[in-house]
């Protein structure tokens, strides 16, 4: 299942909550700044030992003091507007992905799920009819080129109303190819 609500991505009970972190793993502004808020000081000191996260690429912590159980950080890209702000955006969410399909195997679930929040959208100035489109689109082909990953429940989390009315349109084009 893939679907949008509008919320606080921190106070979900979901397995994994992923986290549009900078490339240092600090505490920062936006959604980055509200989960290193409520997971508490451990979450940094375990960010602090990784160190270094390139832009696209994805890491999983504990979540500490979250309702949810992991918390994936993916730095994603400052938007300039080039080719490759769409790959790395696109790349946050397969890694992140892929990180979650790792835990599913590793743990041997039925299901699991995921929610993201918009990457790229707050300061870092992604436009966000475009970073939508990328999510959503990222989310369905990975799905379709592997669809062992559709056991995976794949939830966007919006803040602002204007990302969830984005996210409930473009989710609508979508389905999954028999």
């Amino acid at each position: 299942m893939i679907t949008t609500i509008k919320g606080d991505i921190t106070g979900l009970d979901f397995d994994i909550i992923v986290n549009a972190a900078n490339n240092h793993l600090l505490p920062g502004a936006g959604v980055c700044g509200a989960i290193f808020a409520k997971a508490g000081k451990e979450l940094e000191k375990e960010c602090q030992k990784i160190g270094y996260v390139k832009t696209g690429d994805a890491i999983m912590t504990q979540a500490y003091d979250l309702p949810c159980r992991k918390i994936i950080h993916t730095p994603g890209p400052i938007y300039s507007g080039s080719d490759q702000d769409e790959e790395c955006l696109s790349a946050c969410y397969w890694n992140s992905l892929c990180l979650a399909y790792d835990l599913l195997i590793q743990e041997k679930r039925e299901r699991l799920s995921i929610a993201f929040p918009c990457i790229s959208t707050g300061i870092y100035g992604y436009p966000h009819k475009e970073a939508c489109q990328i999510a959503v689109k990222t989310v369905y082909q990975l799905m379709n080129e592997y669809p062992e990953a559709r056991k995976i429940d794949v939830l966007f989390v919006c803040y602002l109303q204007q990302d969830y009315e984005l996210y409930k349109e473009e989710l609508s084009h979508y389905a999954f190819r028999r």
